[in-house]
C-alpha cells in the first residue's frame, strides 16, 4: 500500500542568543506553517529565521529594497509536476518582534500570521492585486482562527 506524501518542514535558527530566545519552538513553528499546507498540497520547505544583517542582505538581493522586511518567500520554480511545492521562507526575527510590539500583538500571534502568509505564497497565492489580496487574506484569517488566533488584519479594540 502506497502512503500520500507528506510535507515536510526543516527550521533553522541562523540567530544571535538575544534573537533565539525570541522565537517558537521549531514544532510550533511546523505546526503552524503546516497549517497553512492546503489538503491537495504537499511541500518541502525550510523556515529560516534571520537577524537583522541577513534580513536586510536577502531583501536588497532578491527585492532591491534597502531595508530588512518579516518574511520573504522563495520558491523553486524548477520542479517536476509531480514533486512537493519546494522552497524556503525567511522571518527577519527583529523586525517580527518590532512589529508585533507596535500592533500590539502577541510574537506567537505574529509568528503564526507571518508563516501562513508565507506558506501561501509558496503555493501560489499572492496579493498583488485586490482580489488577490481579499483571496489570500481570507485563507489566513481562516487558518489562524483554526489555529486559535484572532484576525490579524483587524485593528486590536
Amino acid at each position: 500500500m502506497n502512503r500520500p506524501a507528506r510535507s515536510r518542514l526543516h527550521v533553522q535558527k541562523a540567530l544571535g542568543a538575544r534573537n533565539r530566545a525570541q522565537t517558537p519552538a521549531a514544532a510550533q513553528l511546523r505546526a503552524w506553517a503546516l497549517a497553512a499546507v492546503l489538503p491537495e498540497n504537499v511541500c518541502e520547505a525550510t523556515i529560516r529565521l534571520v537577524g537583522a544583517r541577513e534580513g536586510l542582505q536577502l531583501n536588497r538581493d532578491f527585492r532591491g529594497r534597502d531595508y530588512a522586511t518579516n518574511v520573504l518567500t522563495f520558491v523553486y520554480d524548477e520542479q517536476p509536476a509531480d514533486a512537493p511545492i519546494c522552497g524556503d521562507i525567511a522571518l527577519c526575527v527583529p523586525v517580527v518582534v518590532r512589529e508585533a510590539q507596535a500592533q500590539g500583538k502577541t510574537l506567537a500571534a505574529h509568528f503564526a500570521h507571518l508563516l501562513v502568509h508565507g506558506m501561501l505564497h509558496l503555493q501560489g497565492f499572492d496579493h498583488e492585486t485586490l482580489i488577490d489580496a481579499e483571496i489570500m487574506e481570507a485563507r489566513e484569517v481562516e487558518i489562524l482562527a483554526r489555529l486559535g488566533f484572532a484576525d490579524p488584519y483587524r485593528a486590536a479594540a
